[in-house]
This record gives structure tokens, C-alpha cells and sequence, in this order.
């Protein structure tokens, strides 16, 4: 399954940025590149940019990617209980909350690398045992609909987002 095979009516409103940036290849595939090339990008990222701020309030590349996994778990939660048929509309969350509420600059790049590596392993193996008619179920998350599969590609858009970010605001 790949993002050419959405279809329009199974994403909507902010959604459908993170899953152009996705590129176009297999959900289970990229899921797995694109943790091994993320990981990779972080390590080759000077040890002084870590704690880095751009700008005053502006987050860490550590916040960050304790962002991207605090969003990765969400979107996770999301599509468990969209393929499980769960009709309930979940609502949106506020990630300067969530980023606020963290020890992140207190932690080692490679305790949140090796946190997000387990976090994306767990994410695979959960794409993995669903049939395709779970994978098409659509629910609705911060008032749009978005699918069980659509969501798999919003994580990896959503991860290469931020790091463009890291290239264009921190490096």
C-alpha cells in the first residue's frame, strides 16, 4: 500500500501535508527507512546543536524529537482504535502542552533514539498484523476524517518534517 493508493475521502484538513511528504512508497517500508534515515540524520548532527534554541521559546532538537515521538504514539493510539471499528471522535492535542511537560533536554540523544527506534518497532509490528479492510477503516481525529493507513504515512511525513526543520532552522 502506498500513498498513491488513499483515496481522497480517507484524509482531510492539516493531514494531508505530512502525507505528501511522505513520498510514495510502501507504508510498511517506509515506516522502517525512515526510522534507520532519521536515525542516522541525528547522529551526524554536532553534539553543541542538541540544546540549540533558534529563537527564545522556540524547542530543542531534543524537544523535538520528543515531539515526534509523542505525536507518533498519538497517531498510534488513533489508528488502534480506528481498525479496531471504535467510532468515537478523538480529539486534538496541544503539543507545546505535551513539549512543556517533558525531560527531554535532560536526556542523551541516544536514550531518545534508542526510545524512538523501540516506539517506531512497535508502530511497525502493529501495521503489520492488520488486514486491509482495517487499514482502510476511517475515523475521526481533531474533527477530520482520517484513515487507519493515511494515518502510517501522516507519522512519516510528520517526522520528515521536522527534519527539514533540524536542516533549515538548527544545522
Amino acid at each position: 500500500m502506498k500513498v498513491s493508493d488513499i483515496l481522497e475521502n480517507e484524509y482531510s484538513g492539516h493531514f494531508g501535508t505530512y502525507i505528501k511528504q511522505a513520498g510514495d512508497g510502501i507504508l510498511i517500508e517506509e515506516l522502517e527507512i525512515s526510522l534507520h534515515e532519521f536515525i542516522r540524520f541525528v547522529q551526524n548532527i554536532p553534539m553543541d546543536k542538541f540544546d540549540y534554541r533558534y529563537a527564545p521559546g522556540k524547542w530543542t532538537i531534543k524537544d523535538i524529537i520528543q515531539h515526534v515521538m509523542d505525536t507518533e504514539r498519538i497517531f498510534a493510539y488513533r489508528a488502534l482504535r480506528f481498525s479496531r471499528n471504535d467510532k468515537t471522535p478523538l480529539p486534538s492535542f496541544e503539543e507545546d502542552d505535551y513539549a512543556n511537560n517533558t525531560n527531554s533536554n535532560s536526556r542523551s540523544i541516544q536514550d531518545l533514539l534508542t526510545e524512538f527506534s523501540a516506539l517506531r518497532h512497535s508502530t511497525l509490528l502493529f501495521y503489520k498484523s492488520l488486514s486491509e479492510e482495517q487499514l482502510k477503516r476511517i475515523g475521526t481525529a481533531s474533527g477530520n476524517q482520517i484513515s487507519v493507513r493515511a494515518l502510517g504515512f501522516v507519522m512519516i511525513g510528520h517526522q520528515k518534517h521536522h527534519q527539514k526543520v533540524f536542516e533549515e532552522r538548527y544545522l
